[in-house]
């Protein structure tokens, strides 16, 4: 069972999702402007929340799409292309720090691009059609990605209005910038901490590292 659309507005230790990483953007110098993605019947929930956190970094709330490229692209189209450095992260991971975010920016001026992830801990296997193992994937050279992902503002939005022009869909921006092969995206090491609340079941384990986080 899968959250819906609106689990980025599910109180987690008494504050929605995507005020964590909110209140993460608002004090990071990385930072300089927010844009929120949402429901059209969130925006009012959106905008309250966004006065409360990050105040005067808000640039503009927009509406998202049926898919979450087509969210991460109307983000894109209300900032400035004067801007450099574009960061995307997904308000259902709670548990940001403002040293990964530091870490995924920097190495973003460097190269390009880059994102968190985490090593995989499974044996990964490849399957066929018929749901029969075709192979086992080496694991050493195998990633889980996660957010934030940060790229030049050119080269995302390159990505972006290119998959919209072929109809390609992907999972996240990484992927579209891998299609165009225009940059080598580094990879940041980040923490199973960092988990992407999607089932009733991650929000079980995300209430336990909330009730850790409290009692440091």
């Amino acid at each position: 069972m899968r959250f819906g659309q609106r689990k980025q507005l599910v109180e987690l230790a008494g504050k929605p999702l995507a005020q964590w990483s909110l209140e993460i953007f608002a004090e990071s110098d990385d930072v300089t402007h927010v844009v929120i993605a949402c429901e059209p019947d969130e925006r009012a929930s959106f905008e309250r929340l966004a006065r409360q956190v990050v105040r005067r970094k808000l640039l503009a709330i927009v509406d998202g799409g049926a898919r979450r490229q087509d969210s991460v692209f109307a983000a894109l189209r209300a900032i400035d292309r004067s801007v450099d450095i574009i960061i995307v992260h997904d308000g259902a991971r709670p548990f940001l720090t403002a040293s990964l975010l530091h870490d995924v920016v920097a190495k973003a001026r460097e190269s390009g691009g880059a994102i968190a992830a985490v090593p995989v801990k499974d044996t990964i296997k490849q399957a066929t059609e018929a749901g029969t193992v075709l192979k086992t994937i080496p694991r050493d050279r195998v990633w889980a990605a996660q957010t934030p992902q940060a790229f030049h503002y050119d080269l995302l939005f390159a990505a972006h209005e290119s998959a919209e022009e072929a109809g390609f869909a992907a999972t996240d921006d990484a992927e579209l910038v891998e299609r165009t092969g225009s940059v080598a995206i580094a990879i940041v090491e980040g923490s199973y901490e960092n988990l992407k609340v999607t089932t009733p079941e991650d929000m079980l384990v995300a209430e336990r590292i909330a009730s850790r986080l409290r009692t440091r």
